[in-house]
């Protein structure tokens, strides 16, 4: 009942919190033999890591991974391999600022955890929020680039913040090559410059705002997923969820879907020398809940960052009414570095997938 595991044949525990000594993960079930380096892993950290722009927390971490189980140096291959056993990773913590917590000790943030941390289990670490902080996702993003292994180089996965605040990409100006070129990861190379001036607004304002992230996966096979209680769709707002902050999931078109005709909607189909063809991809890549070989493409929805520094209504932990204002160094947009995170965890579920769909199929 920890709930701190996630997967099923590519398992994959995190542990730690925002102000403890270090945080990591424990992947188990990755198959033996895939080529893994702390040099690997790190390439994916780099891009979660915080203190990177002016536009998100000004903490100043490493983020240096350690493999401390699961690889071993195989003279046979020339390098670090992994052994199908478990594979722990350690990410040290090294600028705790824990007091500038001190203040919200007894006091509770208004859209954090807080409360509801304080009210499941009576007590709460209030340094950065413990285990609820978005620095856990920095566990997540050590495990995706194992799965990235398992998954092997004919599936790329990539994502990019298409919104921040009201502010919206124009999808016609899509460039993923730009995503690479500002801090935003953003495709449309115009709307990253107005995202700089409204998201330096916010920051001095001392409050945040939300964003929208999309991720797509392709060289996906079909065939991946299962009927009812195993889809693949549902798997993957499963795992997007779970990431701190996020209120909403859509699975290809998602919620403009419903607005949609029936022709619309249907993603139709062609036959030719190279196969089966869509003319569409309205379904994000997965249909009945199995993957259809189309790119798989996720959206999820980030609320505002919750501390920050402009004062808000609320309570003490005896039900006194303050005024709560949270110091320290916070993203005014939050969703920035959860672009690493989203990607972290969509190949964390596509490698699940494809160690479930070989045991069952042989495939």
């Amino acid at each position: 009942m920890s709930h701190n595991t996630f997967g099923h044949l590519f398992r994959v525990t995190t542990w730690g919190e925002s102000h403890g000594p270090a945080l990591g993960c424990v992947v188990d079930g990755c198959p033996p033999g895939l080529a893994l380096t702390p040099e690997y892993i790190q390439a994916f950290l780099d891009k979660r890591r915080p203190g990177t722009s002016r536009f998100v927390t000004q903490r100043q971490e490493a983020d240096e991974v350690k493999i401390l189980s699961g690889v071993f140096e195989d003279d046979r291959t020339g390098g670090p391999v992994t052994t199908g056993t478990p594979i722990s990773l350690m990410i040290e913590n090294t600028d705790q600022r824990s007091k500038d917590y001190g203040e919200i000790r007894d006091r509770y943030r208004p859209g954090h955890a807080d409360f509801s941390y304080d009210a499941k289990y009576g007590v709460r670490d209030y340094r950065g929020g413990g285990r609820s902080s978005a620095r856990e996702t920095a566990a997540r993003v050590a495990a995706g680039a194992v799965a990235r292994c398992a998954l092997g180089n004919g599936i790329t996965i990539r994502g990019a913040v298409v919104q921040i605040g009201p502010h919206a990409i124009d999808r016609d100006k899509w460039n993923w090559d730009m995503v690479d070129q500002n801090p935003f990861w953003c495709p449309d190379a115009e709307m990253a410059a107005k995202w700089e001036d409204f998201l330096d607004a916010t920051r001095k304002a001392g409050s945040s705002t939300g964003a929208i992230v999309e991720v797509h996966a392709s060289g996906v096979p079909a065939g991946w997923g299962a009927p009812i209680y195993g889809k693949l769709d549902g798997e993957l707002a499963g795992a997007m969820m779970s990431i701190n902050a996020v209120k909403g999931v859509e699975i290809g078109a998602g919620f403009a879907s419903a607005a949609l005709s029936g022709e619309e909607n249907a993603d139709e189909m062609r036959g030719g020398n190279d196969g089966i063809r869509f003319l569409s991809n309205h379904n994000g890549g997965v249909a009945g809940g199995i993957s259809t070989g189309q790119d798989v493409v996720v959206r999820v929805a980030i609320k505002p960052t919750s501390s920050i520094l402009t004062e808000v209504k609320s309570v003490t932990r005896d039900g006194e009414d303050v005024n709560v204002r949270t110091k320290g160094r916070h993203d005014p947009c939050v969703g920035i570095r959860a672009v690493p995170v989203a990607e972290a965890m969509m190949a964390c579920v596509l490698a699940d997938a494809k160690l479930r769909h070989r045991g069952q199929t042989g495939h």
